[in-house]
């Protein structure tokens, strides 16, 4: 699939096996003289350390940059570390990062390769459903702050993405619940249809059948870069991505990442659509056909610290003249235009729906 950018266009390839062939699918798209292979801890015992010979025994001068495992990491101390590490090593504004790993490796490595000598190519290869769906495909980079969570970045399309649907099965079946929300998140903002066959086939999604996950990572790459071509910036349209993240952002941020992202972002969806519904921008049910899937593939959280989310409400990144934005939709498939694509909300409404967080629905 290719991606549309101000710039050009990036090749999103998903399949069986591609990983196999990924020297030759870099040096097509990139043809770098040099290759950082970023992945965390973890990660790099798996995937990273393979990559990186693959990639030598194919002729390619490649080296690892490896960080800890998980949100914590995903700093501006981080970047800096591993911009140090490159600097050290000799890289040039001839190299190009290979980011291999999930949402963190994703962003904290394309931050690297959006800042580094002013910015160098960087190939995205994603090994989590959450990367697959959603990070890895866009553009967006950036880190967590005191603030809030990505608040520092930067838009750095990839040269190439390389989405090889067999590595999910080295996931625990949790991560792969996690990542799933970002793909019933699509279908419900997009493609009602979608959402209901990511219901039906919600069992072979989290075993990683691989035909079943290339299929849905098709799907939900081709929704978002349909998104992402028409409004790369985010200057309005692309916003509509972000629903269930205002409140999910927030939730997860209070939670100090101790909350899965998947899990956030689903919670912040049924809050979103509770927010809807209350405003009569949404049709009655809606909250309740979302919890149907959502919850029984991660679950409400067990409990919230819903007073300390409300200051990062104010941080988010639709937030316009000190008020409080929110994508709604305005049925199953399809968002509420608005205004520019987000509802102002006054923060009482919001705290009151935040205070339903921690009951079940």
């Amino acid at each position: 699939m290719r991606v549309r950018t101000r710039d050009g266009e990036y090749s999103v390839l998903v399949g069986t096996g591609l990983l196999a062939d990924l020297p030759r699918a870099l040096t097509e798209s990139v043809g770098a003289r040099r290759y950082a292979v970023i992945s965390d801890d973890n990660v790099a015992s798996i995937h990273g350390h393979p990559i990186m010979e693959r990639l030598r025994e194919s002729g390619l001068d490649a080296s690892l940059f490896t960080f800890p495992a998980g949100e914590a990491s995903k700093t501006r101390k981080s970047w800096s570390i591993l911009t140090d590490e490159m600097l050290e090593a000799g890289y040039g504004r001839d190299a190009c990062v290979v980011a291999v790993g999930g949402g963190v490796t994703t962003d904290l490595a394309g931050f690297v390769a959006a800042t580094y000598l002013r910015g160098i190519p960087v190939a995205q290869i994603p090994t989590s459903y959450l990367a697959m769906i959603d990070a890895s495909v866009g553009g967006k980079t950036g880190v967590d702050v005191h603030a809030g969570k990505n608040l520092v970045g930067a838009f750095h399309p990839p040269r190439l993405v390389v989405a090889d649907t067999e590595v999910l099965r080295t996931l625990p079946r949790d991560e792969r619940a996690q990542g799933l929300v970002e793909a019933f998140k699509h279908g419900a903002i997009l493609d009602a249809a979608y959402f209901e066959r990511l219901e039906a086939g919600v069992h072979g999604l989290l075993e990683a059948d691989a035909g079943a996950a290339a299929d849905a990572v098709l799907r939900s790459v081709e929704l978002k870069a349909g998104v992402v071509s028409e409004d790369e910036f985010e200057g309005g349209y692309r916003q509509i991505l972000n629903f269930g993240h205002t409140l999910g952002h927030a939730l997860e941020a209070a939670s100090k990442y101790a909350m899965g992202h998947g899990s956030a972002v689903a919670l912040g969806m049924l809050l979103e659509a509770e927010l809807g519904e209350r405003l009569g921008v949404t049709e009655p049910g809606t909250r309740e056909r979302l919890a149907g899937p959502l919850l029984r593939i991660v679950g409400l959280p067990r409990s919230l610290d819903v007073g300390a989310a409300v200051p990062y409400l104010r941080s988010d990144k639709k937030v316009r003249a000190g008020r409080i934005r929110v994508v709604l939709l305005r049925r199953l498939g399809e968002v509420d235009p608005g205004e520019g694509w987000s509802h102002e909300v006054s923060e009482s409404l919001l705290v009151e729906v935040l205070a339903t967080a921690a009951k079940a629905p």
